[in-house]
């Protein structure tokens, strides 16, 4: 039986197509969004994150954008939006001062509204962080513009102090199967099951920089950062997914362990201490349940995750209800399970918001209502889970919802009639 297992696990990796001449690898991943939809957007949108134009800069209920095609994926970065049509375009809109758009925006209002970025390759996947967003190509090869930071600044993207407002291929060896981008740091997973990462090491978010060298590479210099290189862990662990909180990474083996690495200031990686873990951690505190985890996303200090049986858990750090766990809740330092949902099938953080879509396609929301990113319609915080609610919701089922630093994006389909 075990040969059995091995084929059905390989599949959900990648296929192979023949071509005519030669053999070109066409990746697949779970992750990879399949139903196409709509995009709402809500928050605040005063550089054009929301993607509405120039005189719409704040929704407090969910607001459809225009966009000339089927969306398969949406990513909220820190002040910018991403989405990924269902032919493989990529359109950004909002914050372009570092180049995040990929794109020209020098006329005027331009970075409000949707645009395509200009890749010759079929895109399956995005991802975006602050000031940084990147694409994964059907062949298996990335491409990434914008800029990394570090707290002092500008670090640059695949070169010291360089950042790019076009696509650059990002130097691979491998085919990738699966991207992911905390604030200022991407993880690449290739179809072999090695990581990869570049970006900032300050709070040892790459998991392959040891401290004394996370500032700005110490002596070796930016390239040790920007230049994209496997995560050694001991014994051979094949990995399968990977996910990003702001500046934290969690890792899943083939094996069903969870490893984690970058800050634990509040408990969000889930290891006993608080200090930042430079190395990947296998985190033991996720080996306690019957079933195996399927999804996870940080905030700035919080993590949300989701087991397969639709069950989600939160931890980390507690203001503003960002845990979900009702009033008065604490530090967690354990997933702890967030009641009053049915079961879900995604979450999403935000800087310190979060989210839960719900298998029936429902989205249910709680944090920091500061920014109007929770769809009440106001501004106060709220500990326990909020089902969103507004006339774009209506008769529509939310396939995935993604959370930047004050605005939110959801992917939303047509109700079937029955």
């Amino acid at each position: 039986m075990p040969t059995k297992k091995a084929t059905t696990k390989r599949k959900l990796e990648a296929t192979v197509e023949d071509d005519k001449d030669s053999k070109k690898v066409k990746i697949s991943h779970r992750s990879h969004g399949k139903e196409a939809g709509q995009v709402l957007v809500l928050g605040q949108g005063d550089v054009g994150q929301l993607g509405l134009g120039e005189d719409i800069i704040e929704r407090k209920k969910p607001a459809l954008v225009s966009l000339p095609e089927k969306i398969v994926q949406v990513v909220a970065g820190g002040m910018h939006t991403v989405c990924l049509s269902d032919t493989g375009h990529v359109y950004t809109f909002g914050c372009n001062d570092e180049g995040a758009l990929g794109r020209d925006t020098t006329e005027e209002g331009s970075e409000m509204v949707p645009g395509k970025v200009t890749l010759e390759e079929k895109v399956v996947q995005v991802s975006g962080g602050d000031s940084h967003t990147a694409a994964l190509t059907e062949e298996g090869a990335v491409y990434m513009w914008g800029s990394f930071r570090d707290n002092n600044g500008v670090i640059g993207l695949l070169e010291p102090m360089k950042t790019s407002t076009v696509p650059l291929k990002v130097p691979m060896t491998e085919p990738v199967v699966k991207i992911a981008s905390g604030n200022d740091h991407l993880i690449l997973v290739t179809l072999e099951g090695n990581l990869y990462s570049l970006g900032c090491a300050e709070q040892g978010q790459l998991g392959r920089v040891p401290e004394h060298f996370s500032n700005r590479g110490g002596r070796k210099g930016l390239g040790r950062l920007l230049v994209p290189q496997v995560i050694k862990v001991r014994g051979k662990v094949h990995f399968l997914d990977a996910f990003c909180g702001a500046y934290c990474t969690f890792a899943l083996s083939k094996e069903g362990h969870v490893y984690g690495f970058g800050l634990s200031n509040y408990h969000q990686l889930g290891t006993k201490g608080t200090s930042m873990c430079f190395v990947p951690v296998k985190l033991t505190c996720f080996k306690n349940s019957t079933t195996s985890w399927v999804d996870f996303s940080g905030g700035q200090h919080h993590t949300v995750c989701l087991d397969a049986e639709g069950q989600v858990y939160s931890l980390g750090r507690a203001e503003y209800g960002r845990l979900g766990l009702g009033q008065g809740a604490e530090e967690k330092s354990d997933p702890t399970p967030v009641m009053g949902m049915e079961p879900a099938s995604g979450v999403t953080c935000g800087a310190s918001v979060s989210y839960a879509v719900t298998r029936e396609g429902s989205v249910y929301a709680w944090g920091m209502g500061t920014n109007l990113q929770l769809g009440t319609g106001e501004e106060e915080d709220e500990w326990s889970p909020v089902k969103m609610t507004g006339k774009q919701l209506e008769n529509r089922a939310v396939l995935m919802a993604s959370s930047g630093g004050q605005h939110t994006a959801l992917l939303v389909k047509d109700k079937q009639e029955s």
